[in-house]
């Protein structure tokens, strides 16, 4: 059958992206949001051009495993099935979230980028509750983001006999952000953290024991079946909403070989939401050092580091371009100092490159 299935897929591929209908009422959708959250809504959500159905989906998975999609992302073999099967059942509910999510995606991602966190994370709460501010589980896990009444109050919710924030859609958004956040700082893998949101990271320290990686592909068998099929369901969503992966989409190990450095160390970024909201961000490459940049920015490297961890640890690997966030008047000195940087930089690290050399470096 696998084999059959591959061969069918093989011999027609059809191109196709993902778009939200044009006309949609959100009426009741705004209902449930409150004023401020339906002002955190207004921003535009991103989406690709055309439309399609669920067949050239699962052409497209077939690419996307064994081709790759545009942006470099691969999906894991292992997972093809299972999101092609899940993507089949589960059409019908998933054009609905797409038909009437935009304003609860808006406000997730407004959270999650406060968070410094991928705004593709906002898929979890699509498999979650499909989006749902009243959704209940069989184990009284509430609201959008499915949270276990203990676990609220953790996070700071209040949960009692008289209210119930685990409904409110934007604290909730925020307990969830913080959640993900601390799981993503203790396991360092997003997989592993859409594991551990839904099992908890004891079994998925038990599973790493077991299996003795820390691969999610090699680990998953020691995984109760509802976590491994919540981590794949999550991927299949978001294929299914972007027509690509990304890093939320992949392994440690894969992330590494398939993205740029940068990918791996952006989420440790320690700002206040208030320098997230000031900073700018530059893509780099080329021969650039931490300590020249600062010198010519007027920053010293403790608060140039928390902007940019492992900046020259991403710059000496292979895949030596980074997402450079800095204050915006600090940017602007970056800029119009940039071929200066990278030539001191150069003469630092004694590459002896020309200074043609330098200058196609600083125009990448």
């Amino acid at each position: 059958m696998y084999n059959k299935r591959l061969l069918l897929l093989g011999i027609t591929v059809i191109g196709s992206g993902w778009m939200y209908p044009t006309k949609v009422n959100y009426s009741s959708q705004n209902q449930c949001l409150t004023d401020t959250e339906r002002i955190a809504a207004n921003n535009s959500l991103p989406h690709v051009d055309n439309s399609s159905t669920a067949t050239t989906l699962s052409q497209e998975l077939f690419m996307a495993a064994y081709v790759g999609s545009s942006n470099g992302v691969r999906l894991n073999p292992k997972a093809l099935n299972f999101i092609q099967d899940y993507l089949q059942d589960n059409w019908e509910d998933l054009q609905n979230v797409r038909a009437t999510g935009r304003p609860y995606f808006n406000l997730i991602e407004s959270v999650l980028v406060q968070y410094n966190l991928p705004k593709q994370l906002k898929y979890l709460a699509v498999i979650e509750s499909n989006l749902k501010p009243t959704a209940v589980s069989r184990v009284g896990a509430k609201g959008p983001w499915q949270l276990m009444p203990q676990t609220a109050r953790e996070l700071g919710l209040k949960v009692n006999h008289n209210i119930d924030e685990r409904k409110n859609y934007y604290k909730s958004t925020r307990a969830a952000a913080a959640y993900l956040r601390d799981l993503y700082n203790e396991l360092g893998d997003w997989l592993l953290v859409i594991a551990a949101y839904n099992t908890g990271t004891v079994n998925v320290y038990r599973a790493i024991h077991r299996s003795g990686s820390r691969n999610f592909w090699d680990l998953e068998k020691y995984l109760p079946a509802e976590s491994r099929s919540h981590v794949k369901k999550f991927i299949g969503t978001q294929y299914m909403f972007e027509g690509q992966g990304s890093v939320t989409t992949l392994t440690r190990e894969e992330a590494t070989q398939q993205l740029s450095g940068s990918a791996m160390y952006v989420f440790h970024r320690d700002l206040t939401a208030q320098e997230l909201t000031r900073a700018r961000t530059e893509q780099v490459s080329g021969k650039y050092q931490s300590a020249v940049i600062a010198k010519y920015t007027l920053m010293d490297m403790p608060t140039f580091q928390r902007y940019n961890p492992n900046f020259d640890k991403v710059m000496a690997s292979t895949n030596n371009s980074y997402d450079l966030k800095l204050p915006a008047d600090k940017m602007d000195l970056f800029l119009a100092s940039k071929y200066d940087i990278l030539r001191e930089s150069a003469q630092l690290i004694g590459d002896g490159d020309s200074t043609e050399g330098t200058r196609l470096a600083v125009n990448k």
